[in-house]
């Protein structure tokens, strides 16, 4: 039986529908995660889940006693409150039948059957092991903490209650490269089911079973992973385009059919009539797919062949070390990815390489003629009371890209904002919208040299894929501040690592390449430097004897053997056929038991599939 269903859902903001007769449904340890345009309506989507938001129409089923916790992208805090208090308000309900219970109000019999089904007596407990788990030190005060570890808090509350489902809407954002991959860790090891919000393509890679895309209103289902949905994706939108075309095509010649001549319209079939009010009732009803953002960057004028050179560069604020003794070349065309903790001193450094900070010690040789453009994180830019026209061009109807002369409101078009927005205040905006028009401000000036600053939070994951092909292309520099590890991986030539500890305070290190090349070549150096050390204590070793030939398979290891390919190919196609099955999202409403069989027999036929590859390996080598 289904968790959580939804049928015909209807939800809308003013005449913009977001939910328009949408379908879903939710079964036992599902992980599925939540993608589409920003604005399309997926946070309310989650918020109706929870109970939390009522939709226009349509039912929602939930199973009886089920325990859902929701984890929101922004939670707002008293900055005076302890954390411990924080995430012991996820049992408040429990915390209030123990007092009632206490004082003797109410049934006294039902109230300690309540309290003992959801484990009450221990919530002390509970809380306490919770804030062990995620790392959290219970009497620190909300205020103190980054924006990373209040997330952490938000997760504990939630946790603390031990759900059966957690709703979680964005919640990589302000986490850092080793918090978000000890999250993975953490849902991988959840029992119950969940529902992400997320556009970190390699968090979904590794944590979802399932993607449901907010598309037109309605949601679709892919069964596997955000690298399986990407191909099933495009298999989709290509077959789309073929029936919209051919309906566009018959409705053209029945339209020149029904303008005939006044003879032929006495003699015409009624029934292709109501045919032809059919075709044009569907073309009127269907919901385009929405535009894509159209990025351009003016790489201005060259800046010198060596934009920075840092030479033994140390800086420190009080005891906190932001860089020891840094050394590094960049030169002109280098896109330069910066990761460490919150908190390392990544905005510091990119200061000082660009010569807003003098270091405290070292020296810093700048290159000649650079043009700096920024994208700030905390959008100090954005008033929240001027109007997208003006905060893209004050003053003027008109900005100037490279060579091309183009009116704002066009230029807004560009970026997905309607011309009717054109006057809208900027609070009106949410976090992706505002993040999209900090770029396009960002793009309308020419700069040689670009500073990114957490630019893909908020961001769906279209845009985010855009601006990787405009990077790529783009001539002149980059630095980019960013936990996002696929679009790291895309951009980058080379990486600024973070690996100070308490022993070596402020070591930064450059890999090149991006996220994955640096993890590789730290885990090879980390096996390399105590093989080194065993190496220079150990005696020489006597020489290796000679590998032992090759066993002779029994004549049951041979039959085996060959057995395996025509076994493997049967188990393939088994589940070719089964994820055809599975990528029907109807038969998540139509059937759902059937959707989680079918689900369980995939998994079944992955791990036999693995154990017959590796068997295969053993007998043939």
């Amino acid at each position: 039986m289904a968790l959580i269903t939804l049928s015909q859902m209807h939800l809308a903001y003013g005449d913009v529908p977001l939910l328009d007769g949408a379908d879903f449904s939710l079964d036992t340890q599902e992980r599925v995660g939540l993608i589409g345009r920003n604005g399309t309506g997926k946070s309310s989507l989650l918020r109706v889940l929870a109970g939390l938001e009522t939709a226009d129409g349509g039912v929602r089923q939930v199973r009886q006693g089920l325990r859902i916790a929701y984890v929101p992208q922004e939670a707002a805090f008293d900055p005076e409150a302890r954390v411990d208090d924080v995430v012991s308000e996820g049992l408040a309900y429990v915390k209030g039948w123990i007092d009632a219970y206490t004082r003797g109000e109410g049934d006294l019999a039902t109230l300690q059957n309540e309290i003992e089904i959801h484990q009450g007596w221990n919530w002390a407990q509970r809380v306490d092991e919770t804030l062990q788990r995620l790392r959290l030190q219970g009497d620190a005060r909300m205020g103190s903490l980054s924006g990373g570890t209040a997330k952490r808090v938000s997760l504990a509350r939630a946790l603390v209650t031990v759900p059966d489902v957690l709703l979680l809407d964005e919640p990589t954002n302000h986490l850092d490269i080793a918090s978000i991959q000890w999250l993975e860790e953490l849902l991988l090891d959840f029992r119950g089911s969940l529902v992400t919000i997320s556009h970190d393509r390699t968090f979904l890679d590794r944590v979802v079973t399932r993607m449901v895309e907010l598309d037109r209103g309605r949601l679709q289902s892919y069964p596997g992973d955000f690298s399986r949905y990407q191909a099933l994706k495009a298999e989709q939108l290509a077959q789309e385009v073929v029936i919209q075309a051919k309906a566009d095509k018959l409705l053209a010649q029945e339209e020149i059919w029904v303008r005939q001549g006044v003879e032929a319209r006495r003699t015409r079939s009624q029934s292709r009539v109501r045919r032809l009010e059919q075709l044009r009732a569907q073309r009127t009803a269907r919901r385009e797919i929405a535009g894509r953002v159209k990025f351009g960057l003016d790489a201005g004028g060259l800046s010198g062949k060596q934009v920075a050179v840092l030479d033994e560069v140390s800086h420190a604020f009080g005891d906190k070390v932001i860089a020891h003794r840094l050394s590094a070349t960049i030169m002109r065309g280098d896109k330069v990815g910066l990761v460490g903790p919150n908190g390392a001193g990544k905005s510091t450094l990119l200061k000082i390489i660009l010569g807003e900070l003098e270091p405290d010690a070292g020296r810093v040789q700048r290159g000649t003629q650079l043009q700096v453009a920024y994208f700030d994180q905390g959008r100090s830019a954005l008033d929240p009371e001027a109007t997208l026209e003006h905060f893209i061009s004050p003053g003027s109807e008109w900005i100037e890209i490279g060579r091309q002369r183009k009116h704002v409101r066009a230029y807004l078009a560009d970026f997905l904002f309607s011309p009717a927005r054109a006057h809208s205040p900027l609070r009106s905006l949410s976090g992706g919208e505002r993040n999209r028009l900090l770029l396009a401000r960002l793009f309308a000036r020419p700069a040689n040299v670009l500073v990114l600053d957490e630019p893909t939070n908020d961001l769906d994951i279209d845009t985010l894929e855009l601006l990787e092909s405009l990077l790529q292309e783009y001539e002149g520099t980059v630095f980019i501040v960013s936990h996002d590890r696929s679009f790291l991986d895309q951009v980058v030539t080379s990486t600024l690592v973070y690996e100070g500890d308490e022993s070596q305070p402020g070591l930064w290190r450059e890999y090149v390449g991006g996220v994955q090349d640096w993890l590789t070549q730290s885990q090879r150096t980390a096996r390399a430097e105590p093989s080194r050390d065993v190496a220079r204590r150990a005696p020489t070793p006597p020489p290796e004897p000679a590998a032992p030939k090759a066993r002779k398979l029994s004549y049951k290891e041979q039959r085996e053997l060959e057995a395996l390919p025509e076994q493997i190919a049967a188990l393939e196609a088994e589940q070719q056929g089964l994820r055809a099955q599975l990528a029907d999202p109807d038969i998540y409403v139509r059937d759902p038991q059937g959707a989680a069989q079918l689900h369980q027999r995939d998994a079944e036929i992955e791990e036999a599939l693995m154990a017959a590859l590796e068997r295969w390996e053993v007998l043939g080598s």
